[in-house]
């Protein structure tokens, strides 16, 4: 018998990697993990739960045993797969689709569940997420404005230059002259 486990603040590969590790030194074989989700091949009891909950949050993450709070954190996962570890966004990507097609539930449902839990919609995640994307390809200092908005999905250089500015106050050329970058980590978005 395997266990799936909900895992919060899995946001990189690197968390992959050190859930993995938590997991190996727990001497628990891992069968499947991606951001947010694993199951190991063994059935965990509550004590072993327990244990891990207090490992996981050790070092920085946390185990997930309530479902609307799993359903949420999914919400999460796709989002940062898609806006940080999946490539180039279409322009027409409909973040609302996937997330009820990956999730196999109704939309409405799904942004009601997130809005009351974490006081804001999933849209305005959205744009947060593709914020910290935008912060971090500036300071890479490789792509034109054009090419990041384009990169993220943005229709234009102007939209995405007044969804900056609305959250971050600058404009990203302000953004891009500036010597100390502030970015936010994902997981307190």
């Amino acid at each position: 018998m395997s266990t799936l486990l909900h895992i919060k603040n899995m946001v990189c590969p690197r968390c992959i990697e050190a859930v993995e590790s938590i997991l190996t030194d727990e001497n628990l074989s891992v069968e499947f993990v991606e951001l947010g989700k694993v199951i190991v091949k063994e059935d965990l009891s509550d004590e072993l739960k327990s244990k891990l909950a207090k490992i996981f949050k050790e070092r920085g993450f946390e185990l997930i045993l309530k479902k609307n709070e799993i359903v949420i954190d999914e919400i999460k996962s796709i989002i940062i797969n898609l806006i940080h570890h999946s490539g180039e966004i279409p322009e027409h990507l409909n973040f609302s689709e996937v997330i009820s097609q990956k999730l196999n539930s109704n939309y409405k449902y799904l942004s009601s569940l997130f809005s009351s839990s974490e006081g804001i919609t999933i849209e305005k995640y959205v744009i947060l997420q593709k914020i910290e994307k935008i912060k971090e390809l500036i300071s890479y200092d490789g792509m034109t404005f054009s090419e990041i908005a384009s990169y993220l999905g943005y229709s234009s250089v102007g939209h995405m230059s007044t969804q900056f500015k609305n959250k971050t106050g600058l404009t990203p050329s302000q953004y891009s002259k500036l010597d100390v970058k502030k970015r936010s980590k994902l997981d307190d978005i």
